[in-house]
């Protein structure tokens, strides 16, 4: 049933990778290396990375400036997604959404109860797609950027996995849309 169609090239995506957290820096954000490394492991492209306060019109703009890029096609955030006054990832996201990916955030919650049981409730994971460009955001954790990348990601960005995948929609994420601008 799930499997990689092996007739089929594989194509890389543009990936940015965007970490919100108050205390991280490039040096320590690992985390955001974790995607890294994974992004480049699969054969895909890091576009762009960032680090970010949580804080709303930060998050926001961030996020805005790789929709608004016609390179970016995808956008990993890590951090936010609890449930702390702090945590404000899921509401700054949300806002930009054209349209709201529920089976991702029920689809990581699954993954991560089968690891850390009800744990997983404190996790406002999301995704939406805003100017054909998918927005992913994952909890801060390594252990939980490990299970989105490698338990959904991985495959729903490989254009050859099988039955279906995001990836060979991207073509048609603007139909009857203007052109992305760039």
């Amino acid at each position: 049933m799930n499997r990689i169609d092996e007739t089929k090239p594989f194509k890389p995506v543009n990936i940015a990778v965007l970490t919100v957290s108050d205390t991280r820096t490039l040096e320590t954000d690992k985390s955001g290396d974790t995607l890294v490394e994974r992004i480049a492991r699969d054969g895909h492209v890091l576009a762009d990375r960032a680090i970010v306060t949580d804080d709303i019109a930060l998050i926001r703009a961030q996020v805005q400036k790789w929709i608004d890029d016609p390179r970016i096609e995808v956008v990993i955030s890590t951090g936010g997604t609890g449930v702390t006054g702090r945590d404000v990832t899921p509401e700054a996201l949300e806002a930009l959404f054209e349209k709201k990916i529920d089976g991702f955030g029920e689809t990581f919650r699954w993954i991560s109860f089968q690891k850390i049981g009800t744990s997983t409730m404190q996790s406002r994971a999301t995704a939406g797609v805003a100017n054909a460009t998918y927005i992913f955001a994952l909890p801060g954790s390594t252990g939980a950027c490990k299970d989105g990348w490698d338990d959904i990601l991985r495959q729903q960005l490989d254009i050859r996995f099988r039955p279906c995948n995001f990836a060979e929609l991207m073509p048609r994420l603007n139909e009857g849309k203007l052109p992305r601008s760039g």
